[in-house]
C-alpha cells in the first residue's frame, strides 16, 4: 500500500514577505522563464487568472527529468502570503507519484525580511522509492525563491 510522505523547508530572505510571495508564487509563471531560462523553457496560465481553481503549466528544459508540470491553485490568501496547490499533470504524476500538494506561506521576520515555509505532501505509486528526489525538490524550491529574491533586490520597484 502506498504511503503518504511529506517534507518541509524554510528559506530566509531579506525581501519583504508580500513582494516575495507575489513574485515567487503568484507571478512565478511570468518570472521563471526570464530568471531561470536554463530550467524553465516557458510557462503560462492554462485556465483562470490566478484565483482558486486556476491552472498553470511550466515547460522545462532537459535540465529537469520531466518535460512539464501543471499545477492547480487550491487556495490563496494574498494578505497572509499563503497558497496551496496540487500537481495535476506531468512532474512525475502517473509515473512515480499518485498525488502531490504543496503549501507555501511567506511570513514577515523581525528584520523586515521574510521566511518562506514550504510543506510538500505526496503519495508515491506502489513500488516507487524516493532516493534523491526530495533533495532535488528542496533545491529547486530554494532556487525559485532565491531567484525571485535576487530579482527583487536588483529591482526595488518591482512587485511593491
Amino acid at each position: 500500500m502506498a504511503s503518504t510522505n511529506s517534507w518541509t523547508l524554510e528559506i530566509e530572505s531579506p525581501v519583504a514577505a508580500q513582494r516575495l510571495f507575489r513574485a515567487g508564487v503568484m507571478d512565478w509563471h511570468t518570472l521563471a522563464p526570464k530568471l531561470a531560462p536554463h530550467i524553465v523553457a516557458s510557462a503560462h496560465p492554462v485556465e483562470g487568472e490566478g484565483s482558486i481553481g486556476s491552472v498553470r503549466q511550466f515547460n522545462f528544459t532537459s535540465a529537469i527529468p520531466f518535460s512539464f508540470m501543471k499545477e492547480r491553485l487550491d487556495s490563496v490568501d494574498a494578505d497572509k502570503c499563503e497558497s496551496k496547490s496540487t500537481l495535476i499533470e506531468g512532474g512525475g504524476i502517473g509515473t512515480a507519484i499518485e498525488t502531490a500538494t504543496s503549501h507555501i506561506k511567506v511570513e514577515t521576520t523581525a528584520s523586515g525580511g521574510s521566511v518562506v515555509k514550504v510543506e510538500s505532501t505526496y503519495k508515491l505509486l506502489p513500488g516507487v522509492e524516493v532516493k534523491d528526489e526530495i533533495t532535488k525538490a528542496k533545491d529547486s524550491v530554494t532556487n525559485i525563491f532565491k531567484g525571485a529574491e535576487a530579482y527583487l533586490v536588483a529591482n526595488p520597484d518591482a512587485y511593491n
